[in-house]
């Protein structure tokens, strides 16, 4: 199993990459609260995160974070509504850069 993490070159040349070929309909970056990251991570049978993209009304590229279990399987609420204290959860809502674009870095200048 990978360890999952680059060099930080790699991951310089990736994104700049990306911004010159980015599409109207995705954001440069997508920011999280690190409290919902942990309220996911948080469920006893999370053996990992995956991230779906989900498209808005208005045409715009959104991430969605679940978690899913040691075999795979994605971990889902037991209602299609939003339920508060359901230990298995959905995130999405990020920050979206654009508009709201984090300060400069080496990953996004």
């Amino acid at each position: 199993m990978s360890n999952h993490f680059i060099p930080l070159q790699q991951a310089v040349d990736m994104t700049k990459l990306y911004r010159l070929n980015q599409p109207s309909s995705l954001s440069i970056s997508e920011t999280f609260d690190l409290s919902a990251i942990k309220s996911l991570i948080a469920n006893p049978l999370a053996a990992s995160l995956r991230i779906y993209y989900g498209m808005s009304t208005t045409g715009k590229i959104h991430a969605i974070l679940v978690v899913a279990d040691a075999a795979g399987n994605d971990i889902l609420p037991s209602s299609m509504s939003f339920v508060a204290g359901d230990p298995n959860q959905i995130v999405e809502d990020g920050i979206t850069c654009p508009p709201i674009c984090p300060p400069p870095s080496l990953l996004n200048s």
